[in-house]
């Protein structure tokens, strides 16, 4: 008999921790985090940028990159959009896989001459360098 109260004081005790507990772990969550970045697909020229995540789309003439270029602003897998006669290239939002992104760049956009996957890490994996190149961050470029 002398059981029950001590189960009274400790299950609520035990109780009040664990949602403590909990509740910091998703505070230590939430400020590890990083931010959302933020969208702008308003084309903007390249120059003065260094890409090293991107999908780049070569077109055959400037007039027919920018007859693309309002499909662009529209992709929900697109964050940046860059250009540089006659060529787009396009920061994704994070967790974009880009050769997927890549491929059906290239089956919508049938005319391009080229559609080509901007990734620096995987290639200095790939080469196995003594000194690779820094890590890409994650907004895609330097």
């Amino acid at each position: 008999m002398e059981d029950k109260p001590l189960v009274r004081v400790v299950a609520p005790v035990f109780a009040l921790a664990l949602a403590a507990g909990v509740g910091l772990a998703f505070g230590v969550a939430a400020l590890k985090r990083p931010p959302d970045l933020p969208v702008d697909t308003n084309p903007a020229p390249l120059s003065g940028h260094t890409l090293c995540a991107a999908v780049v789309v070569v077109f055959p003439t400037d007039a027919e990159m920018q007859a693309a270029v309002p499909s662009f602003r529209d992709d929900p897998a697109a964050r940046r959009v860059f250009v540089d006669p006659p060529s787009i290239s396009l920061l994704a939002v994070p967790g974009t896989d880009l050769t997927a992104w890549a491929q059906d760049l290239h089956a919508r956009y049938r005319t391009a001459e080229r559609v080509t996957v901007i990734d620096s890490d995987r290639a200095a994996a790939q080469l196995e360098l003594t000194a690779p190149p820094p890590k890409c961050p994650r907004e895609g470029e330097y």
